[in-house]
């Protein structure tokens, strides 16, 4: 009854593991495969990257705001052409002349007595040239039915600290965010490298979960055939089945991973999801020279750096802030004209009269004198936020020079274990070839073989993490020493040795096999057993 019991437990987890390994694929990407290198993948990502295109956007807005500052600099000249139509004037008399009031008219009577009319003249002697002043205005703008002006206008700056001080601020501004592009196009080439160097390692992986289920599987084979020859019990062959199953949702988990992998990529290079891709830049290993450790001084390396320097024009903005504030204490002279000419023709498009011309000069000097300390509260707010601008730049430099230390320290770390990873894989292999020549032998079991080529496996996927964590360190050194020009990555620039492929893991043959079980070396010469009755 305990044998059964096991026996009936082990096909239980059999199942169990066989039917919780069952993965739900998506759907397959149809159509050819795009081939997708690095640097095509990089260039992509650039070409689409909303980041960078609004960075971008940004150094044509501060382009925009450079030729703004400028301008109050340069003449201003504008022109103004305009027709008045008068409907109803308070001084029209309805003669189309000036009207004078009844109280100043001059008008004696000639039929009055002669003491009257002299009485007349001596009291409204002083009215007299009044009654012409009618005509004399009737071309005067005073009423005018019709009037035409056109006029030019113009301004130049003489003298304005504040507009000087404006152009550099604006200078330093466009220079700012030109570096702040830089740091955008290394954080999405960034983005995009280190999700190359994860779907090329899952896939990787892949290849390494497919090539144990191939050997557990050719393993169980060979049970099966030995059980068969009655050369095995049954419980070896439900331990190789459960050993077999166990392995699958490993692999399901890993083509889950570098599908994920796969789609990250396609994201940030904005390939539609149902493209299907093929990674042309291969995994290989680190150049002999990438793998040297070179000794960089964070503080010299970063002084390059575009977030370092464009912190530094943000500081130069603001130091530029406080000269600007103190010139608001300072006079600003301006020298403008005016010239106009004025036609009143008798209908709207007669133009029967001459135009009247109007040309004036002027010289403005203006002086601030008191505005409720409102200069002073200025000055001071520009000072404190110079001190800010200068402690986050401090700050910015501090945590960069630690960032680069972090990440060399990292790509140290990751290089040495490439190395004991690489030692370890050939031990590995030669342990496999070893263990494989003594089943052809007659001196290993199957199981032993099974057991050095999972440790070959194993010692590869230690190798392809470790080219994982190198590379990635790698591009975070790269993108830690990101100046003006750039920095390229070592993946980035290939170079190194092709990686080995998955290893065959095709069950070996014994050299002489007996009852047609592949498994089950015959032993010969003086280790043979001696027969036995019964």
């Amino acid at each position: 009854m305990r044998r059964v019991s096991l026996f009936g437990l082990l096909a239980a987890l059999s199942l169990a593991a066989s039917a919780s390994a069952q993965p739900v694929d998506p759907p397959p990407p149809s159509g050819p495969a795009l081939p997708l290198s690095l640097g095509a993948a990089v260039a992509r990502a650039l070409d689409g990257s909303e980041e960078v295109q609004l960075a971008r956007a940004r150094v044509d807005l501060a382009e925009a705001q450079v030729d703004q500052a400028y301008a109050s600099l340069y003449p201003q000249l504008s022109a103004n052409l305009a027709y008045q139509r008068t409907l109803a004037s308070q001084f029209d008399s309805g003669d189309g002349g000036f009207a004078v009031p009844d109280s100043l008219r001059f008008d004696p009577d000639p039929n009055a007595p002669l003491e009257d009319r002299v009485r007349y003249l001596e009291r409204n002697t002083p009215n007299a040239a009044l009654g012409a002043l009618g005509g004399l205005f009737s071309d005067l703008p005073f009423g005018q039915e019709n009037t035409y002006t056109a006029s030019l206008s113009g301004s130049q700056t003489l003298f304005s600290a504040q507009a000087f001080v404006g152009t550099r601020i604006a200078k330093g501004a466009r220079e700012a965010v030109a570096y702040n592009e830089v740091e955008e196009v290394a954080d999405v080439r960034l983005q995009v490298e280190q999700a190359y160097i994860q779907a090329l390692v899952a896939r990787e992986f892949v290849d390494i979960s497919e090539a144990a289920i191939v050997q557990a599987r050719a393993f169980l084979e060979d049970e099966q055939l030995r059980l068969r020859a009655g050369r095995a019990s049954e419980l070896e062959v439900l331990r190789a089945e459960v050993e077999l199953e166990n392995l699958r949702p490993q692999q399901v988990q890993a083509q889950n991973a570098a599908d994920l992998a796969v789609l990250n990529l396609k994201r940030l290079t904005n390939i539609p999801y149902g493209q299907a891709v093929e990674l042309t830049t291969p995994l290989t290993l680190p150049d002999p020279a990438a793998l040297s450790d070179v000794e960089l001084d964070p503080a010299a390396e970063t002084s390059q750096r575009a977030a370092i320097l464009a912190a530094e024009a943000q500081v130069g903005i603001r130091e530029q802030q406080v000269r600007l504030q103190r010139a608001a204490y300072l006079p600003s002279v301006a020298l403008s004209t005016n010239y106009g000419q004025t036609l009143f023709p008798s209908s709207a498009f007669a133009f029967d009269t001459s135009p009247r011309t109007d040309w004036t000069v002027s010289v403005g000097v203006q002086v601030p004198i008191f505005d409720g300390f409102r200069r002073r509260a200025q000055v001071a707010q520009a000072r404190v936020e110079l001190s800010q601008a200068e402690l986050q730049r401090d700050q910015l430099v501090e945590a960069v020079q630690l960032q680069v230390e972090q990440a060399l320290r990292e790509k140290r770390r990751a290089a040495a274990l490439i190395a004991a990873r690489q030692t370890t894989v050939d031990q590995a292999a030669r342990v496999y070839r070893l263990t494989e020549l003594q089943y052809r032998e007659g001196l290993a079991t199957q199981l032993e073989v099974s057991n050095a080529r999972l440790g070959l496996l194993q010692a590869r996927s230690n190798l392809v993490q470790a080219l994982a964590d190198f590379y990635t360190a790698d591009t975070d050194v790269a993108r830690s020493l990101t100046g003006v020009a750039g920095a390229p990555s070592a993946f980035s620039m290939g170079g190194g040795a092709p990686l080995a492929d998955p290893v065959d893991l095709a069950p070996p043959t014994p050299a002489n096999p007996s009852d047609g079980t592949p498994g089950d070396p015959t032993p010969t010469g003086d280790n043979a057993p001696t027969p036995t009755d019964g």
